[in-house]
Formats: structure tokens, sequence, C-alpha cells
């Protein structure tokens, strides 16, 4: 089976690429420069295994070997060993031991993209952007992510101690208690009149919860607009982005995605039914929010159904496939197969997207305006944006707040609110739609 989400000995190696190398698209010219390069890869393992100062673990150099190879396409491609290939899926269930924080690796060190909505990181004050660099006060720079991982995990009740690295501030450590994470991908609350829905990622529970969370505001006796806070949502199965965005549309294309050759091209479509019944629809990102979270965003969006409110999002416009490999006994390939489209053609990759109301959740110093946070387009071999869309440049905020503004309060989700509230949501949805209709009459 293969998700889209939005040690092998030498000679299965040198068999697996021999067979690429043998298609009907490899000239013979081709076919030779990879025998060669094979020929090359194996003399170079037996050089190492016989001559290398200690002994060395040959499965290990063949995996990392694979990992190096998937690296220098892009930063989502990778090998899955079995172990990592079980952790994904029991992740994608919604339940696993350790810290509750989404990571990824940045030129050799963790990187903090998100942590997850009531747990021990998002307890501990561990932020989108943080750099972990030691646990224990043994130092995980370097490690493969999934070494880096795996020390993070363990059974629930155990402690340990996390060295993270902040932009402005001195590095400090935190001490965290391991948990059972079984996350709760959606929450619902009423504030006052407004519903709360908060997605804090997809996996296979997230669209059944989202229906439970808009039967849980429609119940309110005054709703009058909802908050869909996709902030800091890193993403994760694309079926699941598209029922999320089923849920408030009314028919139409959800997203389509684009493969390499011109016949793979896949449309998905809202059925109909609006399930808010055309109640009005706010929507928060930030440079936190990526890949499926950015397909909702541009959905609601270019369908008028929704006031982006907030920052830039991350600017992930690909899509992974999970490939099992001899049936995951293997592991498997996470493999970028396609890019994705939103309704209207645009290609978010690199460029993120930008919210219709810019709000920034904290005041901004001219002098770090430069950075407010890694995107996609800072990752090493990104993919580019074929349409040539690129992410707007560093700038200030239109909205921040005030310097008297409590920090324990959420600035972005008060002015989402506050325009549901006035009116403004619906003015400026009525006023893109008229102006649409204008330029189509024109047409």
């Amino acid at each position: 089976m293969r998700l889209a989400w939005i040690a092998a000995p030498a000679v299965g190696l040198v068999a697996c690429v021999g067979a690429l190398a043998w298609s009907s698209q490899s000239s013979g010219s081709a076919r030779s420069d990879v025998y060669r390069q094979l020929e090359l890869f194996a003399d170079v393992l037996a050089k190492v295994e016989t001559d290398y100062v200690t002994e060395v673990d040959s499965e290990e150099m063949m995996e990392a070997a694979i990992n190096g190879m998937l690296a220098s396409l892009d930063p989502h491609s990778s090998y899955m060993p079995p172990s990592e290939l079980r952790d994904m899926e029991t992740t994608m269930r919604g339940e696993y031991g350790g810290l509750g924080i989404e990571v990824t690796t940045e030129d050799g060190v963790v990187r903090v993209v998100a942590p997850m909505d009531e747990t021990p990181a998002a307890r501990a004050g561990i932020q989108a952007g943080d750099y972990l660099v030691a646990i224990d006060d043994e130092s995980i720079v370097g490690l493969s992510l999934r070494d880096a991982v795996e020390r993070m995990r363990g059974p629930p009740g155990t402690t340990l101690k996390v060295s993270v690295v902040r932009e402005g501030a001195d590095p400090f450590d935190v001490s965290l208690t391991r948990e059972v994470i079984t996350v709760r991908a959606v929450t619902a609350r009423m504030e006052g009149d407004i519903g709360v829905i908060r997605v804090s990622q997809f996996n296979q529970q997230t669209n059944s919860m989202l229906l439970d969370a808009i039967r849980t505001v429609r119940r309110a006796p005054s709703l009058r607009g909802v908050v869909l806070d996709l902030r800091n949502n890193p993403g994760g199965a694309l079926d699941q982005a598209i029922d999320v965005s089923d849920a408030f549309l009314d028919g139409g294309e959800v997203v389509s995605t684009r493969g390499r050759h011109r016949q793979q091209v896949r449309r998905y479509n809202a059925r109909r039914g609006d399930l808010l019944e055309g109640v009005q629809v706010a929507v928060l990102v930030n440079v936190g929010s990526a890949s499926a979270s950015e397909i909702v965003a541009g959905a609601l969006q270019d369908h008028n159904r929704a006031l982006v409110v907030g920052m830039t999002s991350f600017g992930k416009g690909s899509v992974q496939t999970i490939i099992p490999l001899d049936e995951g006994r293997d592991g498997a390939l996470r493999l970028t197969t396609a890019r994705y489209y939103t309704p209207a053609g645009r290609s978010i990759q690199g460029a993120g997207i930008e919210p219709d109301v810019e709000v920034s959740a904290r005041r901004i110093e001219q002098s770090r305006v430069s950075r407010l946070g890694i995107t996609e387009a800072d990752l090493p071999r990104a993919l580019d944006n074929e349409d040539g869309a690129q992410r707007r440049a560093p700038h200030m905020p239109e909205d921040m707040p005030p310097e008297d503004w409590p920090e324990d309060q959420d600035y972005q989700l008060s002015r989402a609110m506050e325009m549901l509230r006035s009116g403004m949501v619906a003015e400026r949805l009525r006023n893109r739609e008229m102006a649409a209709n204008e330029r189509a009459a024109q047409r």
C-alpha cells in the first residue's frame, strides 16, 4: 500500500539500479555511465571494508549511502528503515510514546517544526524554529533524524534534559518527562459567539474529529463565525487535507497534483454540502503551517470561503509517497512524486500561502525582520517554484500586538475573532467575490 504524505547488501543495490538503467527511456551511453558508477561504488565499499582503521558496519554504510542518494534530490525524500516505518504508522494512528514534538534536520542540527498541543514539549515552552542540540548533555548534532528521534522517545514516566538554542536568546536546558502521546488532532471550543476549531495535524483520525468539532460549534445558540486554526500544523496525509477542506466547501476542486509526466495529473473535488452552511470562517496560519495545512488554507482562500489571517505559511508544495519495500520488510521510501496546486492553479512551493490580512503573533523589531523563521525556500535542495512565484520579501508585519499586550493572550486569535464579529470577514469576502465576477464579465 502506498500512502500519499503530502539494510540491503550491495548486490541488491546493483540489481535495483541496473534494472532502472535498462529501462526503455535510458540510452546506451546512460546505461554505461550507471554501470561505471556502480563499479566505483562497489570498489569504494570493498576498500572501506578491508582497509578502514576500525571494523565497519556494512549494513549501516549501505543505509547511509541510500539516504545520501535520496537526500541529493530534495529535503523531503528519504529512506525509512523498518523501525522508522513502524514509528510513522504508529504516529499516523495518533498514539505513541515520547515528547510530542515534530522535528526535522537542517545542516545536521535537529530543528523543531512544531510542538504538538497539550504535550510535554508544548507545556515546557518548546517553540517552532528552536534547535535541539543535546539530550542529557550528549550532543545530537550530526545524528540522523531517526537516531535523534530514538533518543527522545522512551518509556512513559522517564525524564530527559534537552538543550535548546533559540534565535535571539541564550541557550537553555529544558527538563521533560516522557508520556504516552495521544494526539488529539482536532479540538473545538466556543469563545462567546465564535467557534474555534484547532487542527494540530493530519493523521488518520483528523477528519472524524473535525466532524465532531463542527457538530460541537453548530450546537452553540448563537454562532457568529468560526476560526479554523492551522498554525504550527506541519501537515500529514493528503486524503485528510482533502476531507477537511470538503467539510467547509460546497463542491469544487480542492487540490490537484501533477507528477513527472503529463498524464500524471489528479484532481480532487469536494462533495456538495458545506457543513457550516455558509457561516463565515477565518483561517489562521503562520510559518509553521505546512503541506496539508497549506492545501486547506489555499482551497478555502481560492473558493472565497474563508479569509486567511496570520503570517505567510511554510511553502511546502510537494507530495511525498510512502513506498514500502518488500511489503515493508525492508522499510520504505519516502519519495517526492508530485507537486500540488491550489484550485486556482497556484503552486505555493517556496512561496507559501499569503494571508489576506497579515497579523503577527508578537512584536517584531526592525533589526529582526529578515529572520522571522525557517521556510521551505531556506532548505537545501528545495524544489524551485516552476511558476516563478516567490515568497514575499522580509518586511515589517502590517499588524502587530501593541507594546502593552499581555504575553499570555493570543493576539492573532483575538484579531481573527474581532474580524468575524465586526463583519469584516464577510465584507472582504463579498468584495472579493464581486471583483471576481466583474473580471469574469469583462472576459
